[in-house]
């Protein structure tokens, strides 16, 4: 089976994180975003991979070709246009394939082999609040009868979470190349939802997959509710010279940790280094820097330095804080 993962995006609503940093590698309980979605995918049986890279591309390449010993076909979105376009750069290594396709800012929480069992044709969905946001779709016999993207009148409130089945991908990869085309386009875009009703009304019958849970990463509330959510449950740490650690919490093992109180809902990647401080709800990334502070509700970016008093931040890379 091959996966098709769209992570060509800005990530404008992560900023500053994403100024450095594709969105996809912001870490969350110990490891990118995208990690989360590739462990999945290899569960479900996977062992292809086409991911769509576009900005900081060369960082997800090499992230991707470095933690995974897979078959992998890199295809670059210069331009963003939406998901149907993109998707439909990789009809080269996937057209007539067993494809699944998810989003690359969004970890879903449900049991990737049984979707198969669904149907040749599935989308997993999800009921929400606010319909109004996603594409929602309507349904009528087991089967989903009609998709809409971010309606201003919705007819119902189940949501696409962003992951979609295909037995064979051809139908979709027409219905792609129908809506580009034609140059059907809803709020600017070429979305996959309108190649998804093309594929409805030309007889493609789609089932829909109730998942169990939907982290969007895409803002740093959402950021950092998903790592709370994904460390309940890990194991308990012990780590660091004259520390005290409140779980849970992911540490690397390579972090240095001296004279600090850490925790609970903290993850703390490799090469990190806190000393003297107090952290809470909070994600440092690779290399980053702490002394003297005392951080909640914070994300702080790789290889950036702090150093101070309490307060709550989020700054990107390589930054430098004094607080004092």
């Amino acid at each position: 089976m091959k996966a098709v993962i769209p992570v060509a995006g800005i990530g404008k609503r992560l900023r500053p994180q994403t100024y450095t940093s594709p969105k996809a590698l912001v870490t969350v309980a110990g490891k990118p975003i995208l990690g989360h979605i590739v462990d999945g995918l290899i569960n479900m049986g996977v062992t292809e991979l086409v991911p769509i890279i576009g900005y900081k591309g060369e960082q997800i390449r090499e992230y991707l070709t470095s933690e995974y010993d897979m078959k992998m076909d890199f295809v670059v979105q210069t331009e963003q246009k939406g998901i149907a376009h993109a998707v439909s750069l990789t009809r080269e290594f996937a057209d007539s394939s067993e494809l699944i396709i998810i989003l690359g800012d969004t970890i879903i929480d449900t049991d990737f082999s049984r979707i198969p069992e669904a149907g040749d044709y599935v989308l997993g969905v999800r009921e929400v609040e606010d319909p109004r946001r996603f594409g929602i779709c309507e349904v009528s016999g087991g089967k989903i009868t009609s998709i809409v993207e971010k309606p201003d009148d919705p007819k119902g409130n189940l949501a696409i979470v962003g992951l979609y089945y295909f037995k064979d991908s051809s139908p979709l990869y027409e219905a792609c190349a129908h809506v580009i085309e034609n140059d059907i386009k809803t709020k600017g875009e070429y979305q996959i939802t309108d190649a998804l009703s093309r594929m409805i009304d030309t007889g493609t019958g789609f089932s829909p997959y109730e998942i169990g849970d939907w982290f969007d990463c895409g803002k740093l509330e959402t950021l950092l509710e998903t790592n709370r959510i994904l460390l309940e449950g890990s194991k308990s740490v012990k780590h660091g010279v004259n520390t005290v650690i409140t779980g849970p919490c992911y540490i690397a093992e390579d972090s240095v940790i001296e004279n600090s109180v850490i925790g609970p809902y903290v993850t703390v990647a490799s090469g990190c280094s806190i000393r003297d401080s107090v952290i809470s709800n909070s994600i440092l990334n690779r290399g980053s820097s702490l002394s003297n502070v005392i951080l909640e509700d914070s994300v702080i970016g790789a290889g950036a330095e702090v150093k101070g008093r309490k307060g709550s931040l989020n700054i990107s890379d390589d930054s430098q804080v004094d607080l004092g």
